[in-house]
């Protein structure tokens, strides 16, 4: 059904059909070109080729020189014998010169054995609405897994965030599908032009973990163009090496042999010449290369003796594994890795930490400031309470294919006390236990805190935990430096081994002790009582230290008063809040985990000039916003986040960041929320019903009211809007050039994101094409000067102002006068009016 119709816009005009055609024939095909520009063409364009260009004299000599056996070991990964710690290796076939591939995960840095620059993470990145500094970061990671010993790196991802639930939000950008098509494919410009392969990544609507293996995913056509796919594409016509098919089926099909994704819409529509890599143990059959998945990973379950097989059979023709081998040769000659010995750059890690410092600087995003309670300064500089444990060891990246290990991360807390000076009282509570103390006495007495087992050995304990009326809510933690201690209380394990990555991708937070040892949780409610316990440890080949700890009601209490303390002896506090989202697992609740609330709230009644910095992966519930007097958002900071978390905190920087995401203000309050079809899926399959009213598109819908708008976030200065004008341009009139001036109204510099929206088309809307109330239409992030003014021009391009046509397949341009807004925000909008779309 057409989009409701949004305040004080102008209702569909009175159009004939036969108009309304002629408009749609100019219109309806559009070619995409870099991000923010596109072409109308007179007539539908033809398809793109259905096969990459013709190969190479160099790969076509391969390729007939290449046995079936040597092109299939091409199309698969295997064991790397001289691994460099990193996700996938192809072997190379020595006797043709061809070298072994070797492919990275790297959303926020290069992951591999050795240390590597820790970025922030993408949704930070994303938070900057810069595209440029999206192509620095690119070229960091690029620079550095070259450097590393890597060929190919499995990133960027640019799937939309589209539930808050979603455990890998970090690692993507946006909700907005303009923002992510925009910084995608500046970030892969950036990597590549290092000479490190772009792997575009999941193909396509892997928006969950929840049951991402086996989840059909239902878009609908409109949707999924101009939603989902709209990042893909613009990370094709950016030059992306690789795409990665994802694990999700897409209209009863597995992403890996859904031959309408991968042929039609990827190679057809869009021209990709690159190739098609599957996420690990994502290929279900050898269909999956005839469907246009050409690398399967990270081994050859399928595509080895199966396929060879297959082809010996008669079932794959020769030729479909011949264009597979073409188009994965052809990328590598294309980055010069078809020859061994290619020259590697020596790695740059101050240049790396001087990038991580800025991203990070320009993605803290400033939610709420009250009475200008930052930046600290006066006495709120000398008297500082810090709380909370991410303050004291940082929180540098989130779990999983993400989690980067980097030479150095400093502390927040040691920032702060360094940016104060020696003059300052800064004090310190942790607030929340994310580590256990030592358990209470056992019977019989031994101390479990500090276990060292030999080599070959196998250490065992039986004994009683007793447990009183005052403690019933328990948590227990075991932090271990070798194999995991098999821990049991009353005959159950506290830790058993999880379920596919579950077992290995546990947070980036709450997986490593503070003094790097690795650790597990379980929480469990006890009766009063003894309870029987039992630890059994083996030493391993090289020996461990291991220690089981706990926390509980009476240690929880104790914790919450020194807080409480420390928050009433000083004049300012800053409390550090986290959640640790991670690859392989949802989130189940939008609040802050453990007990983060309840203690936020007693230290905002202890001391109401208190600031929360949240290191989150997304969205969070906040009960006690009111009582704060300011709320920082830093997401996964990367390892220069103390440095950028004081600097915004003491003023030294400009807050720079804005919401690439909506924050909901309650849990019932979301897209996807009271409705399992939408998320997580009902018997197995997911609707997205809500169209292409995806992220802020859905509030404003639905006239719902967020707790933060997307695009919000406040600077320690004033801009005004004014002079909004809007000129139509291009042959056919197809897209507008939006000009306004913003002026730095305070007393110091600060930045500024300005945004642009867009109304529905009447002409659209007359035809009964869904659209969005208002939709981002384009951005532009200002650096002023105190009374300084820029007047910004942004192109809206003829792609940004077209909607998807299912009964035509193809983009319609949405012609007739239509509705423009500037401001701050989606839901912050100074200026508005209105310009004709499309040749009169």
């Amino acid at each position: 059904m057409p989009s409701p119709r949004h305040d004080g816009a102008r209702g569909p005009r009175a159009v004939s059909r036969r108009r309304l055609l002629v408009a749609l024939a100019g219109a309806a095909a559009l070619t995409a070109v870099a991000p923010g520009t596109a072409r109308a063409l007179a007539a539908p364009a033809p398809p793109g080729p259905a096969a990459p260009a013709r190969p190479s004299a160099r790969v076509r000599e391969l390729l007939a020189e290449l046995t079936l056996d040597e092109k299939t070991a091409l199309l698969h990964g295997a064991a790397d014998p001289a691994s460099l710690g990193q996700a996938g290796h192809v072997p190379g076939v020595p006797r043709l010169g061809i070298p072994p591939l070797r492919l990275a995960d790297g959303p926020a840095g290069v992951r591999v054995a050795r240390p590597a620059t820790a970025l922030p993470a993408p949704v930070m990145l994303a938070a900057s609405f810069d595209p440029g500094l999206a192509r620095a970061y690119g070229r960091v990671i690029g620079h550095e897994g070259r450097a590393l010993g890597q060929d190919v790196l499995l990133s960027p991802m640019v799937n939309l965030i589209r539930t808050p639930y979603a455990g890998r939000n970090f690692e993507t950008f946006a909700e907005d599908p303009l923002l992510c098509a925009d910084l995608v494919a500046e970030e892969i410009r950036g990597i590549q032009d290092e000479g490190l392969i772009a792997t575009v990544k999941h193909f396509a609507l892997n928006n969950q973990e929840r049951d991402r293996e086996t989840v059909d995913v239902r878009a609908g056509e409109q949707a999924l163009h101009e939603t989902e796919l709209r990042g893909f594409e613009a990370a094709v016509a950016a030059g992306a090496g690789a795409v990665m098919a994802a694990y999700n089926k897409v209209d009863g099909v597995h992403a890996t042999e859904n031959r309408a994704l991968l042929t039609d819409v990827l190679r057809t529509r869009w021209g990709f010449t690159g190739w098609v890599v599957s996420d690990w143990e994502a290929v279900h059959s050898t269909a999956a290369l005839t469907a246009g998945c050409d690398m399967e990973m990270p081994g050859g379950t399928h595509y080895g003796a199966a396929l060879r097989r297959a082809v010996d059979d008669g079932r794959v023709e020769r030729s479909v594994v011949d264009g597979a081998v073409a188009r994965i040769l052809s990328v590598r000659e294309r980055f010069g890795l078809l020859d061994e010995g290619s020259v590697r750059p020596e790695r740059d890690a101050a240049a790396g930490a001087r990038l991580a410092l800025r991203v990070a600087t320009a993605g803290a995003t400033l939610l709420r400031n009250e009475a200008g309670a930052l930046p600290l300064t006066g006495a709120a500089a000398r008297s500082l309470a810090v709380i909370g444990p991410t303050a004291a060891v940082p929180f540098v990246s989130g779990g999983g294919s993400a989690h980067v290990v980097p030479d150095t991360a400093a502390a927040p807390l040691d920032a702060l006390r360094d940016r104060a000076g020696p003059g300052a009282t800064v004090t310190y509570a942790l607030g929340e236990d994310p580590y256990g103390r030592p358990l209470p006495a056992t019977a019989p007495a031994r101390n479990l805190d500090a276990v060292a087992v030999a080599a070959g050995e196998t250490w065992h304990y039986e004994g009683t935990l007793t447990t009183t009326a005052a403690d019933r809510d328990w948590s227990f933690f075991v932090h271990h430096g070798g194999e995991r201690p098999r821990v049991t209380l009353d005959g159950t394990e506290l830790f058993p081994a999880g379920t596919g990555v579950a077992e290995y991708f546990t947070g980036g937070f709450v997986s490593r002790a503070a003094d790097g040892l690795s650790l597990r949780r379980a929480d469990r409610r006890l009766a009063p009582g003894p309870h029987r316990l039992t630890v059994t440890a083996r030493g391993g080949a090289d020996g461990q230290l291991f220690r089981l700890r706990a926390a509980h009601d009476t240690s929880r209490a104790a914790d919450l008063a020194e807080a409480v303390a420390a928050a009433r002896a000083a004049h300012a506090v800053v409390l550090f809040a986290y959640e640790d989202a991670t690859e392989g697992r949802d989130r189940a609740t939008l609040a802050l985990p453990g007990r983060q609330d309840a203690l936020i709230a007693a230290v905002t009644a202890a001391n109401p000039r208190t600031t929360v910095v949240l290191n989150t992966s997304s969205a969070v519930t906040m009960p006690w916003l009111a009582d704060t007097a300011a709320v920082l958002q830093m997401y996964y900071p990367g390892q220069e986040g103390a440095a950028a978390t004081a600097a915004v905190l003491f003023g030294d920087t400009d807050p720079g960041g804005r919401l690439t995401q909506t924050f909901p203000a309650a849990e019932d309050r979301h897209p996807t929320a009271g409705d399992p079809a939408r998320y997580p899926g009902k018997d197995g399959t997911e609707t997205y019903a809500e169209g292409v009213h995806v992220g802020h598109r859905w509030y404003d819908a639905h006239d719902v009211t967020p707790l933060f708008p997307f695009g919000h976030g406040l600077s320690y200065t004033r801009f005004d809007y004014t002079g909004l004008r809007v000129t139509p341009t291009g042959e056919a009139r197809d897209a507008l050039d939006v000009s306004f001036t913003v002026t730095n109204t305070g007393a110091r510099a600060g930045t500024e994101v300005a945004q642009v929206y867009a109304g529905p088309s009447p002409d659209l809307a007359a035809l009964g094409v869904d659209q969005p109330r208002r939709l981002l239409a384009g951005y532009r992030r200002l650096v002023l000067a105190p009374g300084e003014s820029r007047r910004v021009t942004l192109r809206i391009a003829a792609r940004t102002l077209s909607s998807w046509d299912p009964a035509r397949h193809g983009w319609v341009l949405g012609t007739g006068r239509r509705t423009l807004w500037a401001g701050a925000s989606s839901r912050d909008l100074r200026l508005r009016t209105e310009a004709p779309v499309g040749t009169p």
